[in-house]
This record gives structure tokens, C-alpha cells and sequence, in this order.
């Protein structure tokens, strides 16, 4: 089935993935709802623990199963659910046309391949090219996304690269079949700050060149800003606040959106930082077998009352709670942020 041409190129429903621990069964996804549109950029954000890579890798049918399970939802890609594809199915369509960046290369990496090799193999595997084409190919991939020499090093071992350079080699081989989308899941976190804006310069001049759909993954909110048309922030496997970024960075309606963007230091002077105490969310994110059935935030959150602790909040527009609020905006919460 070909999705109709207004659909979107991704569009997540209700997703649920659930985990068996030593605590039981536990639920790390909760009726997770995202969409994408072809060749636009949404940013997925949260603390460590919120649900941001399960949610990748559950898009990606990536988790490992035993212990971990989608138990319910949909993922559309191009119009066909990937959750009831087979296994043999899904590898035709993860690398080719569904691609990821994962956060450490060296762990993704194969230490005893020559880079140039495993950014030929999805050419071989997808196109059927032999090995010494997918090698010609990696030299102009390498080549394109900024690696110096590539010649000689497509011949090199991850270990032989620095940091930047190995994800360089991960973004070479997610683009190798050209993609409709790349999910990249904190690709820059193991970067200085200077690779880390050559990096993500890269992948945005790449969705410019090829047209492909980014999702990223990160903690990061001024990545976010510079890279995304849309947010999504999650919060205890729960989407909490959905929004165009400009509209929820520049007034956020959840309670835990404000406090993320309080929590990022003021762009000013050494002398004037020192004068300006970090704002922190109070607590810690609830631990997975002790997930409330109230609103799961409101144990950290200065604006909750009654309600909050005797009633689980539904994601709905803000429309008619907030005046003229932004029609597009998605909010978990009974008394938003005005």
C-alpha cells in the first residue's frame, strides 16, 4: 500500500512497548503519538529515563525481544504498518529506506571492518552492488559528508578514527541508500562542542540535499531549536506537550517543558553566569514499576492542586484553556502554563 501524498511519512499511534524486570511487567511506553512529514525535522526531548531511544528503537523494531515487547499501536512508514511486517520484511525496509545514527560509533561500529566496508554493506545488501563497488561508493560518501583523504580512510578501522570522524562514518552509511528517514539518537553527545555543530550542520545540509526526514533524539534543547520544525517532549514514557518549536520554546504550556528550558543556562558572559543560579526540576523522574496513575508529574511540579493527584490528564489542544493559544499545540496537563 502507497501512502496518499498529504499523508505523513511517519505517523506513530498510540504506542505502547512494555518490559519484563525483576519488578514485572512494566510499561516504558504509554500511548506514545508522534507524526513526520517528508523531509522535516522533529525533535523528541526529555531527561534520561523519559522513553526517547525505546521510542526509536521501538519505531525501528530494533528492541530486543525477550525482554522488551510492543504491545500495542501502530507505525506507519510510507502508508504500511512496520509493526506487522515480518522480520524479513522489515530488514528490506531498515537501512534502505528507514535508517538510524546511533550515539557512540564505537559500540556500533564493527572494530575488526574496514569503515569503508561497512558503509558499502547496506549498498550490497540493498542494491546489490559487488564489494569493490559499495567501496567506490563509500569513497564519495565519505568524501560528502566531510571526511579528508577518503581514499585511504575507507581503508582505516574505527579505532584508527577520532570521535568526530566515526560519526561521520555512521552518517555515510545511514545516507549510503538514500532515506526517506534517519533517526539519529543523540548523535553528537560523545562530541565537543565544536564537532558537535560540524555534525549537526551536516545532517542539516544532507535533509536540505536529499530530502530526507530527520528525527532526532536528544536531551540537548538548543539542538532542538537550530535543527527541528517540531517538538516533542516526553516525560515518564508519556508525550506531555507537542508543539512547532518556535511555539513551545518561545511560550511552553507544560509545567516540565518550562522547567527544561529554565534549566539551560543563560547564553551570556562567564562573570554574569556566575551571578545567575541554574534553575533545577525538583525530584526525579518515577521509576517505571512506580509510575503513579495520577498525573505523573505532579510530585515535581509547582502548579499542581487536587486534581492532579486524583486524575491521570489527557494530551489535548490548549485551545479555550489558554485565549488564542496556537491550534497545533498538544498539552498533558489540567492547568497549563499562560
Amino acid at each position: 500500500m502507497v501512502a496518499p501524498a498529504s499523508a505523513p511519512l511517519l505517523d506513530v499511534k498510540e504506542l505502547v512497548t512494555r518490559f519484563v524486570t525483576p519488578h514485572g511487567e512494566v510499561t516504558a511506553l504509554d500511548r506514545v503519538s508522534l507524526s513526520l512529514a517528508a523531509g522535516a525535522a522533529l525533535g523528541l526531548v526529555g531527561e534520561s529515563g523519559s522513553g526517547k531511544s525505546v521510542t526509536a528503537l521501538s519505531i525501528a523494531r530494533l528492541l530486543p525481544d525477550p525482554p522488551a515487547r510492543v504491545v500495542a499501536g501502530q507505525v506507519f512508514f510510507e502508508g504500511r504498518d512496520l509493526l506487522t511486517l515480518t522480520e524479513r520484511e522489515m530488514c528490506a525496509v531498515r537501512g534502505d529506506r528507514l535508517t538510524m545514527i546511533f550515539q557512540e560509533p564505537m559500540t556500533s561500529l564493527n572494530p575488526v571492518v574496514r569503515v569503508g566496508d561497512q558503509v558499502g554493506e547496506p549498498l550490497v545488501l540493498h542494491r546489490g552492488l559487488s564489494r569493490k563497488e559499495a567501496r567506490g561508493h563509500a569513497v564519495e560518501l565519505f568524501r560528502k559528508v566531510g571526511i579528508a583523504d577518503p581514499e585511504r580512510r575507507v581503508l582505516a578501522y574505527p579505532h584508527e578514527l577520532s570521535g568526530g570522524m566515526r560519526q561521520r562514518v555512521m552518517i555515510a552509511m545511514a545516507i549510503a541508500c538514500s532515506p526517506r528517514l534517519v533517526i539519529a539518537d543523540e548523535p553528537t553527545t560523545a562530541l565537543d562542542v565544536t564537532i558537535q555543530a560540524q555534525i549537526l550542520s551536516l545532517l542539516g545540509t544532507l535533509r536540505k540535499e536529499t530530502g530526507a526526514a530527520l528525527l532526532l533524539i536528544t536531551h540537548d534543547l538548543g539542538v532542538v531549536a537550530e535543527t527541528c520544525d517540531e517538538v516533542v517532549v516526553l516525560y515518564a514514557g508519556q508525550v506531555v506537550e507537542r508543539a512547532p518549536v518556535n511555539v513551545a520554546f518561545s511560550a511552553p504550556r507544560h509545567p516540565y517543558t518550562r522547567g527544561l528550558l529554565r534549566s539551560i543556562p543563560p547564553f551570556t558572559t562567564d562573570d554574569e553566569l556566575a551571578t545567575q543560579p541554574l534553575e533545577e526540576i525538583p525530584g526525579m523522574v518515577p521509576r517505571l514499576h512506580e509510575l503513579p496513575t495520577h498525573c505523573r508529574f505532579a510530585a515535581r511540579c509547582d502548579r499542581a492542586r487536587a486534581r492532579c493527584t486524583a486524575e491521570a490528564p489527557q494530551l489535548q489542544p490548549t485551545i479555550g484553556v489558554v485565549p488564542s493559544d496556537d491550534p497545533r499545540r498538544l498539552v498533558r496537563c489540567f492547568y497549563p502554563v499562560t
